[in-house]
C-alpha cells in the first residue's frame, strides 16, 4: 500500500495533504547540530553513509513528515564529475577549477563518489516505515552548471548566463553532459529504493524566457522522458524556483507528475493555470514559518483551501531556515494535519 505522499503525486486528492520540508533534515534540529560537531564538515556527513542515513530520518522520528528526503548536497554530481568540491565555513561550496576558465574535458570523472549516496538511500528506506515515501533528489542541470561555470553560487549567475549567451556551444556541452548523469544519478537513487524523486532548479529564474526553455525545459524533459522509460511508477517532482510565468510551460512540456511552487507563486492563479489534475507541491514562505506569528496558520490552511480538490503535498517555497524554532514546525503541522 502506498503512503499519503505517493498516493498524492499519482493523481489521487486526500483528506488532508501529506507534508515534507525542503531541507528538513539539517541544521535547524539540535541533533542534526550535535551529530555535526561529533563527526565534522557537511562534505564528511554526506558521504558518511551512517550518519547520512541518521539525519535523514531525524526528521521523521521528531514530525512524522510523509517522506524523508536525502541528505546530500545538489553539487555530488559535479564533484562526480570530477570538479574538486569544498564547504568552506560561511561562505558555501566551492567547486574547481570553475569551468569559466577550464573545459569540461579536462575533468577526471570519479563515479564511485556515487556508491555512498546509494547506500544512504539503502540504508534509509530499509529503516522507514513502509507508508513514509523515501525521495531521492539532483539538482537540475541549469542551476548545478551555474556553480560548476562560476566555481560557486551567485546572486544574478552573471558567469554562466553571459556563457551561455556568448559560448551556447560550450554551455550546451555542460547541460547535455549535466543532463546525462543526472538520469545515471538518479536512476541509482531508484534502484537503491527512492520511491520518487526532485529536480532542484533553484536558479531557474535568472533566464530570458527563450535561454529557460533552452537550458530549464528542454533538459528537465530529457530526464523525465528517460526515467518514465525506465521507471514509470516513480513519479519526479519538477521545482523550477522563480519559473513565474513561465511555470505553466514548464509544467506542460517537461512532462514532472509534480511541480513544486516557490513561495512567490500566487496559489490560486497557480491552480487556473496550470494542467488539470496535475500534482502541486507547496508554498509557503520559509521566513513566515521562521516569524511564526499569527498569521502562519491561517496562509497554511489558506493554501491547503486554494488546492482542496487538486492533489496537492504541502512544503515551503523553499527550504527551511536554518533559525526555525522547533515549535514553529510543531504549529504548522497542526495546522496543516487539523484544518478548522
Amino acid at each position: 500500500m502506498p503512503g499519503l505522499l505517493l498516493e498524492t503525486l499519482r493523481g489521487s486528492v486526500t483528506a488532508h495533504p501529506p507534508v515534507w520540508l525542503m531541507r528538513q533534515a539539517g541544521r535547524y534540529l539540535p541533533e542534526y547540530r550535535a551529530l555535526r560537531a561529533a563527526k565534522g564538515g557537511f562534505l564528511e556527513l554526506v558521504y558518511d553513509s551512517e550518519a547520512a542515513t541518521e539525519i535523514t530520518l531525524q526528521p521523521i522520528r521528531r514530525f512524522g513528515f510523509d517522506a524523508a528526503i536525502l541528505f546530500s548536497d545538489i553539487l555530488i554530481v559535479p564533484h562526480a564529475m570530477g570538479q574538486r568540491l569544498e564547504f568552506l565555513a560561511g561562505e558555501g561550496p566551492r567547486l574547481s577549477p570553475p569551468l569559466v576558465d577550464a573545459a569540461l574535458s579536462a575533468l577526471t570523472p570519479v563515479p564511485e563518489r556515487f556508491e555512498p549516496i546509494y547506500r544512504t538511500v539503502r540504508l534509509v528506506r530499509e529503516r522507514l516505515s513502509p507508508e513514509t515515501t523515501m525521495l531521492g533528489f539532483a539538482g537540475a542541470p541549469w542551476t548545478v552548471a551555474t556553480y560548476m561555470v562560476a566555481g560557486e553560487g551567485s546572486r544574478d549567475q552573471h558567469h554562466a548566463r553571459a556563457l551561455a549567451y556568448r559560448d551556447p556551444g560550450t554551455m550546451a556541452a555542460i547541460i547535455d553532459a549535466l543532463t546525462e548523469l543526472t538520469i545515471v544519478y538518479l536512476e541509482g537513487q531508484i534502484a537503491a529504493g527512492a520511491e520518487a524523486v526532485q529536480l532542484f532548479d533553484s536558479w531557474a529564474g535568472s533566464l530570458a524566457p527563450r535561454e529557460f526553455e533552452r537550458w530549464v525545459i528542454a533538459p528537465a524533459a530529457r530526464i523525465v522522458e528517460q526515467l518514465h522509460a525506465r521507471h514509470p511508477d516513480v513519479p519526479v517532482i519538477g521545482f523550477p524556483k522563480g519559473a513565474a510565468d513561465k511555470l505553466a510551460a514548464y509544467a506542460r512540456e517537461t512532462g514532472v507528475d509534480a511541480i513544486g511552487l516557490d513561495e512567490t507563486v500566487d496559489p490560486r492563479r497557480a491552480h487556473a493555470e496550470l494542467p488539470e489534475g496535475l500534482p502541486v507541491q507547496g508554498n509557503l514562505d520559509p521566513l513566515l514559518l521562521l516569524a511564526g506569528s499569527d498569521e502562519l496558520e491561517h496562509a497554511a490552511r489558506d493554501i491547503c483551501a486554494v488546492f482542496a480538490e487538486r492533489p496537492h503535498v504541502f512544503n515551503l517555497g523553499h527550504g527551511i531556515d536554518k533559525a526555525t524554532p522547533i515549535s514553529h514546525v510543531e504549529r504548522l503541522l497542526n495546522a496543516v494535519r487539523s484544518p478548522e
